[in-house]
């Protein structure tokens, strides 16, 4: 048996005017985020579409550890983006260009040339970003994106291309990662089936229908569909659906489409 999780729409002033097919537009404001309400099962994880028109804040977020220090709860934040869309030329930011110190990493941010000095990668459809806690990050323009992260909402703001929001530097500086973005945390879902991310808070693999994810857990697992439509347990799963599957080993994926599959370390 599967679970459809239910879905709410956030709106978001860098989000867009009208969502693409197959969510319905369910405001006449912007809307950014589309989320799945985590099951009691899995509720260390968190679904997430994104849809940006305009470039995200510059931010990061903390680890656990860093998370209990500062009284912010038991939760930090590490993520994953799987790139759904992009305009031509759309960038995500993450990492430095070359290490900086933190008193670096504060000016930068006061004066906005923070936005130099982190590295934009150019995206399209199938990248993936591995994003660690601490790690100085931005969605850009143009980009639409499946996030799989911790389930947890702490987001320290460094810059924000002054829209009047609340920064967030003391705590954003204190866990900044300052080195630049490893290359090993960057893949590309080009074969039948992969591993983008192992550990250590979350796994997250693909395969498509008719192949077996690579080395699935025993327990519980969120299935989003990237592509198609998805045959799991005798019942079709379509994009822009999230649902979970009570035993990831006993699944049988058929249909035409790509799917992406999240589990809890």
């Amino acid at each position: 048996m599967i679970r459809r999780l239910p879905r709410g729409f956030v709106e978001k002033v860098w989000g867009v005017d009208r969502l693409p097919p197959p969510f319905p537009h369910p405001s006449e404001s912007r809307i950014g985020e589309v989320w799945f309400k985590p099951p009691a099962e899995l509720d260390q994880l968190l679904v997430k579409y994104i849809f940006a028109s305009e470039r995200l804040s510059i931010q990061n977020h903390p680890d656990d550890e860093q998370a209990v220090k500062l009284g912010l709860g038991r939760e930090g934040k590490s993520e994953c983006w799987v790139i759904l869309d992009a305009d031509e030329g759309a960038t995500i930011a993450a990492g430095f260009r070359e290490t900086l110190s933190k008193e670096e990493v504060r000016r930068a941010a006061v004066d906005g040339s923070i936005v130099e000095d982190l590295v934009w990668h150019e995206v399209r459809p199938g990248d993936a970003f591995y994003i660690p806690a601490g790690t100085v990050h931005a969605i850009g323009g143009g980009v639409s994106l499946i996030e799989v992260q911790q389930n947890s909402d702490v987001t320290f703001r460094l810059f924000d291309y002054g829209r009047p929001r609340e920064l967030h530097l003391d705590q954003g500086v204190a866990v900044a990662d300052l080195a630049p973005y490893p290359e090993r945390f960057r893949t590309r879902m080009n074969d039948d089936c992969g591993v983008i991310v192992d550990g250590p808070h979350f796994r997250l693999t693909y395969a498509r229908a008719g192949i077996t994810p690579p080395q699935p857990l025993a327990g519980p697992a969120l299935v989003i569909p990237f592509s198609g439509r998805l045959l799991i347990d005798d019942e079709w799963v379509e994009a822009g659906e999230c649902v979970l599957v009570a035993e990831l080993t006993d699944m049988a994926l058929e249909g035409s489409g790509l799917a992406l599959i999240a589990q809890a370390m």
